[in-house]
């Protein structure tokens, strides 16, 4: 190699407001410092940099990444791309930024596979680093998502997937596994120490319930509001969801969500429609979503997409909070084990459940227990950065073998 320690550059398009950023971070932090030097580009300034800076990891919100994924609907994705060749032109200074920097590294770390334009660019380059990229959703099928794939391949010399779910889509796009070198790396989630319960949330003997994804469609953050309905139908009114995230509805949602959009509310003025208000608590974006987990008994994911292992519910599983969650992977979240795991979102049932655990407080603590156990056998810190970092310098490796 051409240096004692890797010197690896991460482009994180996050800043500290995702998922995808916590988790670069937790791999960052309990990286060998010994082996590997690394640094951090952010899209943009976030609540990251401080806590990089804390580490001695330098860490700079850089603007003008560009970026794009797949989308599910097709109308959608022709908007998406006309965009993101908008952007791709404006990036202009960006990219010789990048190109310029390129030389002191020897290994760029894309960390999400939005991120398959500046791959691809990077591979041009005459004298490049190695290229390896960190795959943390699976893309919705269609056209749009094999073309994404072909690119992710192309654009790298190897592939991180933070759970086989997302590598076995990527087959499925690609029609087959890749040229590349891959590995399954599950994210870090370290046990939490105590945190101070977030000031917001109230000690009034109800059940909280907290949701920490920012609202998209795929989420089914939305679905929180059904469940609210069916256990306010049933007369339990003992149950408060808490909602940390960006909230914001897009005009072109279906139904009464929509419509909610279109006259300027976001799913708080949707859950006011649906006659839930008195059971939501909507705090926007939080930077410390340890501290809403400390305050809160379960955490709830009601996503369409049937990923039940995201950055929240790792999270909440190391802070020994139960999960509720949609999806047949039971890996993180095992029905009855380690939370509620439905194989199709059913808001009745769930609201049925819900009820039930408000009235067994000691199974929710046995679930919480089981989930800490769980996440301490699956995320252990120095583990999961370990396979990282040799993963990265297997990948140097090739490049200049």
């Amino acid at each position: 190699m051409a240096a004692e320690k890797l010197r690896v550059l991460c482009l994180d398009i996050e800043g500290g407001y995702g998922g995808s950023s916590r988790s670069l971070y937790e791999s960052l932090n309990y990286i060998d410092r010994n082996a590997v030097a690394p640094e951090v580009w952010c899209a943009r300034q976030g609540p990251i940099q401080p806590r990089y800076a804390a580490l001695d990891i330098p860490a700079h919100p850089v603007a003008g990444m560009p970026r794009q994924s797949a989308l599910p609907r097709f109308s959608r994705n022709l908007l998406a791309l006309a965009q993101y060749g908008r952007d791709w032109q404006r990036a202009a200074g960006f990219r010789q930024v990048l190109a310029d920097a390129a030389g002191r590294f020897d290994l760029i770390h894309l960390n999400h596979e939005s991120l398959h334009g500046l791959g691809l660019w990077l591979r041009r380059l005459p004298k490049r680093p190695a290229i390896t990229m960190h795959v943390r959703t699976m893309l919705m099928p269609g056209i749009f998502a094999r073309w994404q794939s072909r690119r992710m391949a192309r654009g790298s010399d190897g592939l991180v997937f933070i759970t086989e779910n997302e590598q076995a889509r990527f087959h499925a796009h690609l029609g087959g596994a890749s040229n590349r070198p891959e590995q399954v790396i599950y994210n870090i989630a370290e046990p939490m120490q105590a945190a101070t319960p977030h000031v917001s949330l109230p000690r009034d003997g109800r059940l909280v319930v907290a949701c920490l994804s920012n609202y998209a469609w795929v989420r089914g953050v939305d679905r929180v509001v059904d469940v609210a309905r069916a256990l306010k139908a049933r007369g339990r009114r003992d149950v408060l969801f808490v909602m940390a995230g960006n909230m914001t509805l897009s005009q072109s949602l279906p139904g009464m969500l929509g419509d909610t959009a279109r006259a300027g509310g976001d799913l708080a003025a949707y859950a006011a429609r649906m006659d839930v208000a008195d059971m939501m608590m909507f705090l926007g974006h939080v930077p410390d979503p340890e501290a809403v987990l400390a305050a809160s008994d379960l955490l709830i994911k009601p996503t369409r997409e049937d990923n039940p292992w995201g950055r929240d519910i790792i999270e909440a599983m190391a802070a020994g909070r139960p999960v509720l969650s949609v999806g047949q992977y039971d890996r993180f979240v095992q029905d009855s084990v380690t939370g509620i795991l439905q194989s199709a979102f059913d808001a009745d049932a769930l609201a049925e459940r819900i009820a039930s655990l408000a009235d067994d407080r000691a199974a929710i603590m046995r679930m919480g227990e089981a989930s800490s156990q769980r996440v301490a056998q699956l995320c252990d810190g120095k583990s999961r950065a370990a396979d990282l970092l040799a993963f990265w310098q297997r990948i140097v490796e090739d490049r200049h073998g």
